[in-house]
């Protein structure tokens, strides 16, 4: 497997920078073996049995995206911050322009939150903040914004509708710095049609990191190093999980956050109560232990995410899914349209 068997050609206008609203209005691509039917997100409860389970990833989104002024004695200049994830102390960020913040710098970022760099690496920083606890939280609302992806960003600023639009209805642990873009489509009126329909719910949490939008390097896929995230699945998750599968149920991931964290509490066969960092890479040939579908978006070109969505389906159908998904103009990315992937 090459890097270059994942890459295709995407249309710049199918690229979303605003999500549908409402959110079930999003279109929706069904692929049950090799049969693709043209959908909308609130079709999804017709489409499921009594005795199914989603699982849901009940993260929540940090206004992790910070603009500054860097000081170091008299000067003075802007800087972008984006936070990555927390460190043994302090949290390590991306910063724009990297190569002018050098370590001892602080940077001002309101009239209450502050940070000093102590650490510099070629990709990253290390920042202390002058605040901790729900003084830091606090201060972050008020001075960070939504981290759009970098394909939005370059399009334009995150707003304040982006608060809104870029953080699930059923978000409860703060700490992703990207959101679970699938559940995005979901809210109380489709959640409320799926619970009539017999379909459960279980939710666990993965906080989805800035590394989630770093390109692949390598050309042979199988050298490719995952990012490590944080995630948890609670032994109540893990039998609800089970026992939909013994009573025969499908047991199906919103989104690729999700499913990676159950394959990777799932690799003795069964799901496991479990917590920690995983970095499970997902590419044709995995053996999937409890994953029977998957509701996803459309991803980009040469990510682990569309290798991820060829290793459910199968390299070639993928290929039909994502022309089919082209052709019909749908909408790309973490502000686009969904696809049910049944193997």
């Amino acid at each position: 497997m090459q890097l270059s068997d994942f890459d295709f050609d995407l249309p710049e206008g199918l690229i979303a920078t605003r999500p549908a609203r409402p959110r079930s209005a999003a279109r929706l691509l069904l692929a049950q073996g090799d049969t693709i039917t043209d959908l909308h997100v609130r079709d999804l409860p017709g489409l499921f049995r009594p005795g199914d389970r989603l699982v849901l990833n009940n993260t929540r989104v940090i206004p992790a995206r910070l603009t500054g002024q860097r000081r170091r004695g008299d000067a003075a200049a802007r800087v972008e911050i984006t936070l990555m994830e927390p460190a043994a102390t302090g949290w390590r960020a991306m910063a724009k322009p990297l190569r002018k913040v050098n370590p001892g710098e602080v940077i001002t970022f309101s009239a209450d939150l502050s940070a000093e760099v102590v650490e510099k690496s070629e990709t990253d920083l290390r920042l202390v903040f002058n605040l901790t606890g729900d003084d830091f939280d606090a201060a972050l609302a008020q001075a960070g914004a939504m981290p759009l992806p970098p394909y939005i960003a370059a399009r334009r600023a995150p707003d304040a509708q982006d608060n809104d639009d870029y953080q699930t209805v059923f978000a409860r642990h703060k700490g992703a710095v990207a959101a679970p873009t699938a559940s995005l489509h979901f809210d109380a009126a489709l959640l409320a049609a799926l619970q009539d329909k017999g379909v459960s719910f279980t939710e666990v949490t993965l906080h989805v990191g800035a590394g989630t939008f770093l390109p692949v390097k390598v050309e042979d896929v199988t050298t490719h190093k995952m990012h490590a995230e944080w995630g948890q699945v609670t032994a109540q998750a893990a039998e609800q999980i089970n026992a939909t599968r013994a009573a025969g149920g499908r047991v199906i991931p919103v989104g690729t956050t999700a499913l990676r964290l159950i394959e990777t509490a799932a690799r003795s066969g069964r799901v496991e109560p479990w917590e920690g960092p995983t970095d499970i890479f997902i590419y044709p040939g995995f053996a999937f232990h409890t994953t029977d579908a998957l509701i996803t978006n459309f991803h980009l070109p040469k990510s682990t995410l569309l290798m991820l969505v060829s290793a459910l389906m199968g390299k070639d159908r993928v290929d039909r899914i994502y022309a089919h998904a082209i052709a019909q103009g749908y909408r790309f990315f973490s502000y686009g349209d969904a696809s049910l992937l049944i193997p």
